[in-house]
């Protein structure tokens, strides 16, 4: 794939695989009143991709994406201390959807756009050289060998991010299983686009100042400590 031409929206991603459900309880009336008056408002949709691919954010200075956030906690929290930032947050489970839409309204953000659903076709509608940070926290790790195709990381997610981010732009990926860090550390630190500097144990094993912890991590369910992988997008020649 080509760092600089976009692909076509994209068929070739087929169907998304890479989450175990969409729906585990019934929304909370609150939470399915905001999917009906706030969503509209903020959800990512053709008109703001269109904006976006002309070049116009709003009157923002940066734009990152949070692919799967989850219960929101810490979209909303950088979207409170990062005002200079449009976030665009994607997460295929419709509960924690209505979780962020909450936080939204109750934090009052305006820098927050968020899709219920698969972040890859909009990355592939983005352009070039246009996103300053993405974050990968804690996702579905799909333990079992048979399921590791529908990880997220892949080659094909990891180009199609390289594409869209800045020189220098850093991705952060975050797991609590150690195949999973693993998986991920061979695939970039090999992969042409990215490098990580990192040098110590501590540098992967601490989280980094910037980083809000969230339910799931409190919950520990995976097999090792949290690791914090920040990669950063090497510059284009």
């Amino acid at each position: 794939m080509s760092d600089e031409t976009p692909p076509a929206i994209s068929p070739s991603w087929g169907p998304m695989r890479s989450f175990g459900r969409i729906k585990s309880r019934t929304l909370k009336p609150r939470q399915a009143d905001l999917f009906d008056t706030l969503l509209p408002t903020i959800e990512v949709n053709d008109a703001l991709i269109a904006q976006l691919i002309a070049g116009d954010l709003g009157g923002y200075n940066e734009l990152w994406l949070e692919i799967g956030f989850g219960g929101g906690e810490h979209l909303a929290a950088q979207a409170e201390r990062n005002p200079q930032a449009l976030i665009l947050g994607f997460e295929p489970f419709l509960n924690g959807v209505g979780s962020l839409l909450r936080h939204v309204d109750e934090r009052g953000l305006t820098n927050v756009r968020l899709m219920p659903g698969d972040a890859r076709p909009v990355i592939d509608r983005l352009n070039a050289a246009s996103v300053d940070k993405v974050f990968i926290l804690f996702p579905d790790p799909w333990p079992k060998a048979r399921h590791h195709k529908r990880r997220f990381i892949q080659i094909e997610t990891l180009d199609a991010l390289a594409r869209v981010m800045r020189d220098e732009a850093r991705l952060r990926f975050a797991t609590d299983w150690a195949d999973y860090a693993d998986w991920t550390l061979e695939r970039a630190t090999t992969h042409p686009a990215y490098h990580w500097p990192a040098q110590s144990p501590s540098e992967w094993n601490t989280p980094p100042v910037d980083h809000v912890t969230t339910r799931y991590e409190e919950k520990k369910l995976g097999d090792c400590a949290p690791v914090f992988l920040d990669f950063y997008r090497r510059a284009r020649n």
